[in-house]
């Protein structure tokens, strides 16, 4: 899979894309990541990328004539016209990101991700790209963070990427650990323990030192229901209001 990124800071990207599973991913060959200076496409001497809103307001936009040369630009060097490409804005105005668009994005050969800044950007970039997505109701700087969270999400999804890729299946907003709880899309991940067995007088459950898998099974799956009505009722209803009534 190739990622291009269009980025005013590129040098954002240096810390976590250079380590743990991304930085492996890299260098196994399973993804290449390139990160495209839009600044480059600016034309004055200042390399000037936003200007003043027209009719006044607090802030700078991002210009659309310079986002729109550095798209061409990244597309140009994609040869395969075969190959399955998504252009996403991170915008705060954009459906929100979701583990399953997660997979969906997964399934591409080229992602390329623009990163919005400043005051906002130009409404005619809205028109430049095919999808624009929101990783929460909260503004953060810029679409630099936003876009580290996607490339994240998607490259860990990927075939060969982690040793254990079941686990993927257990975790919270992934697919129900069987046919039971199938109902209950996006459940939280039941606890999990480790060595000591015993600390600060907290031990680990009894039935997870069973031995008896079905039991082990069962368990996690209450667990795992009881934990997401608790701190996530939201999903619980999202999901009951997803279901038609007879």
């Amino acid at each position: 899979m190739n990622i291009s990124i269009l980025t005013l800071f590129p040098e954002m990207f240096s810390g976590p894309f250079t380590y743990s599973i991304v930085k492996r991913a890299q260098e196994k060959g399973t993804v290449t990541i390139d990160l495209v200076n839009i600044r480059d496409f600016a034309t004055d001497n200042y390399k000037s990328v936003d200007d003043h809103p027209y009719g006044g307001g607090a802030g700078m936009i991002v210009r659309v004539d310079v986002v729109d040369r550095a798209l061409k630009e990244t597309k140009l060097k994609i040869k395969n016209s075969k190959l399955k490409i998504k252009t996403i804005l991170l915008d705060p105005q954009g459906t929100q990101y979701t583990q399953n668009k997660a997979a969906t994005l997964s399934t591409l050969d080229h992602l390329i991700l623009v990163c919005g800044h400043y005051e906002g950007v130009d409404e005619r970039i809205r028109q430049l790209v095919d999808e624009e997505l929101s990783v929460g109701d909260y503004i953060t700087t810029g679409g630099e963070i936003p876009a580290m969270i996607v490339v994240d999400t998607v490259v860990r999804l990927l075939p060969g990427v982690l040793k254990h890729p079941e686990a993927i299946q257990l975790e919270s907003f992934s697919s129900s650990l069987n046919s039971k709880l199938s109902a209950l899309n996006s459940l939280l991940e039941y606890p999990q323990y480790t060595r000591p067995e015993i600390y600060n007088g907290v031990r680990v459950p009894d039935v997870l030192l069973s031995g008896d898998h079905k039991k082990i099974d069962d368990w996690r799956e209450n667990q795992a229901i009881i934990r997401t009505k608790k701190r996530r009722p939201d999903l619980v209803k999202r999901q009951r209001d997803r279901v038609p009534k007879a």
